[in-house]
């Protein structure tokens, strides 16, 4: 049995699961002859009620997923969240962990009043793209200027 628990974005673990998402996506996109510009997040996006970083630990409390949600200028619909930076340690991929940390991040979402929770990311991540698709999110037009993005996804909450 997974649990997800609240994190702050940079405490050690939720630091170096970041970090391994932020080398995967820049080895991947070299691969494919592009660069990718690194981030790390700022903490406070992710402190409640303007966000929430949550890290998925395994059976034995071992740290191996996280995400969170932050606040962003209103949409069409209201009060907007972004998810950002899921990522799951490859080993645990194929479980279903993915969909779970994503159900929770939605939940998070409406607790804090989101009208509608959007994400940006990149066509080759195909395995997430269809992770959004099967919770619910549709494609959207672009609400940001991310240089790693090539998709927009949405959901109205």
């Amino acid at each position: 049995m997974v649990t997800l628990r609240p994190s702050p974005a940079d405490a050690p673990d939720a630091h170096e699961l970041l970090d391994e998402y932020f080398r995967s996506r820049t080895v991947g996109f070299a691969a494919q002859g592009v660069s990718y510009r690194t981030a790390f997040p700022d903490p406070a996006a992710f402190v409640p009620p303007a966000g929430v970083f949550v890290v998925l630990d395994d059976d034995s409390g071992a740290p191996m997923g996280c995400g969170g949600i932050r606040l962003i200028a209103p949409g069409p619909t209201g009060t907007r969240y972004e998810l950002k930076h899921l990522y799951l340690r490859p080993e645990t991929r194929g479980r279903g962990w993915g969909r779970l940390l994503v159900e929770d991040l939605i939940e998070r979402a409406r607790d804090f009043g989101a009208a509608e929770l959007v994400l940006d990311t990149h066509h080759s991540l195909e395995a997430a793209g269809a992770l959004y698709a099967r919770t619910g999110f549709v494609a959207i037009e672009p609400y940001n200027d991310n240089p790693n993005a090539s998709r927009w996804y949405g959901k109205t909450l």
